[in-house]
């Protein structure tokens, strides 16, 4: 854990470029909410590098923009929120989305790699033990076609139930994924019902990569909590 600041460190780190800067100019932005330190057992307050920062934006917006306290608190909220910093007067604005590298995009999902593999093929690809490949064939997650031999889609099912059962997660636990899809699968193919050829593989991608997406947020959503 980084070492905690005193108040006279504290000034010590800003009193070269801010040399107006005093102990009870910290206490006034502490008062006015816009600084919150922690305190020792004792009761003396001890700083962050987040609170030198903090401070620092507040000094250089007073010095160089000539921001009242009010606007840069509402600054300062609109940063702690994770938003754009805003003008005076302005709204805060929601930063631009940007998309998630966990996600392939609709070109990539559209890019078909040809592969057949036999199961000892896929199992050796993978590094599954023979007893859950067989778990993961019984619950529907893996499907050979026809002659027994399994494809692309198949061996990243395959490498990505190796990774969960190296955390725990057996085949029987996966059944949920094979659920969760199924009703995925179903949705998009009542949208696509009436769309046919190239026009039909674009927007299946397109919408693929939606549902990853959704699918992505919404389990990080939920650990985060």
């Amino acid at each position: 854990m980084a070492a905690r600041l005193t108040i006279g460190r504290l000034l010590a780190r800003l009193t070269d470029e801010f040399p107006d800067l005093t102990p009870s100019k910290v206490r006034f932005l502490e008062a006015e909410g816009l600084l919150t330190p922690e305190r020792t057992p004792a009761g003396y307050r001890t700083y962050s590098e987040q609170d030198v920062e903090r401070l620092h934006y507040i000094l250089s917006a007073q010095r160089d923009r000539y921001w009242p306290l009010r606007v840069i608190k509402e600054a300062l909220d609109a940063l702690d929120r994770g938003l754009a910093e805003p003008e005076p007067g302005a709204l805060p604005q929601a930063p631009v989305p940007v998309a998630d590298p966990d996600v392939p995009d609709a070109a990539t999902l559209r890019t078909r790699r040809p592969l057949t593999l036999t199961g000892p093929e896929l199992r050796s690809a993978s590094g599954l033990d023979r007893d859950t490949f067989h778990a993961l064939e019984s619950f529907g997650l893996l499907a050979p076609d026809a002659d027994g031999h399994f494809g692309a889609h198949d061996l990243d099912i395959a490498v990505a139930a190796a990774r969960l059962a190296e955390h725990g997660l057996e085949a029987r636990h996966l059944r949920t994924f094979r659920n969760a899809a199924d009703r995925e699968i179903g949705l998009v193919e009542q949208v696509l019902a009436t769309t046919r050829g190239d026009a039909r593989e674009e927007r299946s991608a397109q919408m693929l990569a939606s549902c990853i997406a959704l699918h992505v947020a919404l389990v990080k959503a939920g650990i985060d909590r």
